[in-house]
């Protein structure tokens, strides 16, 4: 088995993502932002590998995959939201296919699209509509293109597509709303296979297009192998929501009652009879959302007095270690989590001393520990627990 190292289908918007692409210049602030998301959880190191048939596929390098138990389940928050907690402001979306596929025909193309959201609009608040005709505009713009296109020649942060058996597809954080398609892969409504009759890849459209519309609502890779948002989804063919994802998407946006009748239903016992179905028309009524942030668990414990701030969204929120007037400058850690902070990443987390400070979102949300160490022990500990603000959205 031949392995080569290339780009991953990752969210755009925020960061790029790095590729072994020619001799580009890699700024060095991008570097440590990269090191940075690296350090946090934020951004997975990821490899390609190339199987017999030429289909490149994805691959966690470093994450350790570990049997995953119920219990474990419950505890364990493995999705990633993107550091600067971009979100569609309205839960009503729009999208357009604007460029088809070669070896799909378009009715196969919108039922694929089509699914692909159902599997978002199902376990969210989410609502999503196509857009038809060509002189509106939409939310999210879809189109399946070769090499160059749109902007990618001239922007660094938006590599061309590489051809046959290479990139599959990529997407853009909100707001900028777009997911590209690689047009020289083979797309077809149903499970990825290898023809030996063609001698390529067919790649299933539904499960590729949901992973990336992940991307497109604000989602980052998970950690869970079981989630369809993991950077493995397309090696493994997981194509349903799993739980993990659940909890990442409704961290964004909520969890919301689809049906008028999940109080009757929920007072004749539904939502333990008939948990499943409950949980995705009546999640809210039944107590059924995302996984709440107490129940994660952390490696570090946590002092025994916790400050709580409920902070808007957007918020530069500073912390300070220790006491008002030291004698002499402390040795400061910081702990997110329970998960040591290392570096500090411009615009989104920073770090100097025994200063913190942090801009308030969902990626953010959580509790920070600072520890005072000297002579090799902990003599002082603070912590406190960052909590958004609910805002209202709006349905324009």
């Amino acid at each position: 088995m031949e392995h080569r190292k290339q780009k991953l289908s990752s969210p755009k918007g925020f960061v790029p993502v790095f590729e072994m692409r020619g001799s580009r210049p890699v700024l060095f602030l991008l570097v440590l932002v990269l090191v940075g998301l690296n350090g946090l959880g934020g951004l997975p190191t990821c490899r390609r590998k190339t199987e017999a048939g030429g289909r490149s596929v994805e691959s966690l390098s470093s994450v350790k995959h570990h049997p995953v138990t119920g219990a474990a389940l419950s505890r364990s928050k493995r999705y990633a939201i993107n550091p600067l907690g971009q979100k569609w402001k309205h839960f009503n979306l729009t999208y357009k296919i604007v460029k088809f596929p070669n070896t799909l025909n378009k009715d196969g193309t919108r039922k694929a699209i089509s699914i692909a959201f159902s599997k978002w609009s199902d376990v969210s608040p989410l609502y999503f509509a196509e857009i038809t005709n060509p002189n509106k505009s939409a939310d999210i713009i879809i189109g399946f293109y070769t090499w160059n296109h749109t902007d990618c020649w001239w922007s660094p942060l938006h590599p061309c597509f590489d051809g046959l058996n290479g990139e599959l597809a990529h997407a853009f954080l909100p707001p900028r709303g777009e997911i590209h398609f690689d047009n020289h892969e083979f797309w077809i409504l149903g499970k990825s296979r290898f023809s030996w009759k063609q001698g390529v890849w067919l790649n299933d459209l539904v499960q590729v297009a949901a992973h990336e519309i992940g991307h497109a609502l604000g989602l980052w890779h998970s950690r869970d192998p079981q989630a369809l948002m993991h950077p493995n989804a397309t090696y493994t063919g997981q194509r349903n929501i799993a739980q993990d994802d659940i909890w990442g998407i409704q961290r964004l946006y909520g969890c919301t009652d689809k049906k008028r009748v999940c109080d009757p239903w929920a007072r004749l016992g539904f939502c333990e009879r008939r948990k499943s179905f409950m949980k995705k028309h009546c999640a809210r009524r039944c107590d059924l959302c995302y996984e709440p942030l107490e129940a994660i668990t952390t490696p570090t414990p946590l002092p025994a007095n916790v400050k709580v701030k409920m902070v808007p969204r957007g918020k530069v929120v500073g912390f300070r270690c220790g006491t008002k007037n030291p004698r002499s400058p402390p040795k400061v850690s910081w702990y997110k989590d329970g998960e040591q902070l290392l570096i500090s990443i411009p615009g989104y987390i920073i770090m100097k001393g025994r200063d913190l400070r942090i801009v308030a979102n969902e990626f953010n949300e959580g509790t920070y520990t600072c520890r005072v160490h000297r002579s090799g022990n902990v003599v002082s500990a603070n912590s406190w627990a960052i909590r958004l603000k609910p805002e209202q959205p709006s349905n324009s």
